[in-house]
């Protein structure tokens, strides 16, 4: 009983000390458009929609232990589905709420669809169906040029509302904050952590009595309904929509940014998609220094299985180990 008393405060004093650290960075950027410029700001609310994206896939990746190539046909459905609808309807602040409803209902229906259909088999073949889905919504995107306007894509009006960006700055913020709540809500509750033991090990999950397959189902519905939210708050954003929404190389740009920043760690999605988009912006910049910032993308490939190998639980990970070393220091002092 004495040793339960002694940690219990330490306990309580840790999350509320990250609770804290969680509330000054949330000020800190809700501060930051009144001392910066429109592009750091354009550059943070993209970074805010993805890093809904990148947290939607960890939900998969990172707490259960399935591998998706095709998850940007959840992002890319909630992106056509605003485009679409503010295309043939008025630009009001009504319509986008119910396009965005329509959107999401249609990725859970699709999701519920695809787990059950392909969840069954081993993670290598669902990785391989996810993404013949996702092919085949690229097409029909394509082949749909009556309504998408194919590879060249679409440009759409939102409300006047949502034109302005200092607004639209905290709209994008706030809804960091409440996905980064529901999605840690939903990791942390009794079916967070089954999907935390099927990672683990299915076959004991299975032993023990849990219907994997189901709980499986549960994390595929939560995760496409995240990413269709992230691509329609992406859509408002760029007023643009272009099939490169649905293709893998948006799904490679999740899995990046979870890997980077840490799997199974909902913070490390955050930070890897940060990483991810800042590093992109500012090396394609260093070209004007010397040609190879060209192919900046080699250099970030570089960095990336510099990360994989050498901090294989990411950046949160790393930080983590550095603490601990510290911490471990001090308390030999």
């Amino acid at each position: 009983m004495q040793q339960i008393k002694t940690v219990a405060p330490s306990v309580r004093k840790s999350l509320m000390n990250n609770w804290m650290l969680q509330i000054i960075i949330v000020v800190i950027l809700a501060v930051i458009p009144f001392i910066t410029g429109r592009p750091t700001q354009n550059m943070l609310i993209l970074i805010f929609c993805m890093s809904v994206f990148a947290m939607s896939y960890d939900i998969l990746l990172g707490y259960t232990g399935v591998i998706s190539f095709g998850h940007a046909m959840f992002f890319g459905i909630g992106a056509y589905g605003i485009s679409i609808y503010l295309a043939n309807a008025k630009a009001t602040m009504g319509n986008i709420l119910l396009a965005t409803l329509i959107a999401l209902a249609v990725s859970m229906i699709i999701s519920v669809f695809i787990g059950f259909l392909s969840l069954r088999v081993k993670n290598t073949y669902y990785a391989m169906i996810t993404l013949a889905f996702a092919q085949v919504g690229v097409i029909l995107a394509e082949k749909a040029r009556h309504i998408t306007n194919g590879y060249d894509g679409m440009t759409f009006r939102v409300s006047s509302v949502l034109m302005n960006k200092m607004l639209f700055y905290y709209i994008a913020l706030g809804f960091l904050v409440l996905s980064f709540i529901f999605m840690w809500k939903f990791t942390t509750s009794p079916t967070g952590r089954v999907l935390v033991a099927i990672r683990e090990n299915e076959q004991r999950a299975k032993f023990i009595g849990f219907n994997t397959l189901r709980y499986k189902i549960i994390s595929t519905v939560v995760a496409g309904a995240m990413a269709s939210l992230a691509g329609s708050m992406y859509a408002i954003h760029m007023r643009f929509v272009s099939t490169s929404v649905l293709g893998v190389a948006k799904t490679i740009d999740a899995l990046l940014a979870t890997v980077i920043g840490g799997m199974g760690n909902l913070y490390g999605a955050i930070l890897g998609t940060g990483i991810v988009n800042f590093a992109g912006e500012y090396l394609s910049k260093l070209a004007k220094v010397h040609p190879i910032f060209e192919r900046w993308y080699i250099i970030f490939g570089l960095l990336y299985i510099l990360i994989v190998l050498f901090a294989p639980q990411g950046v949160i990970g790393l930080i983590k180990k550095i603490t601990n070393k510290i911490a471990a220091k001090s308390v030999k002092r």
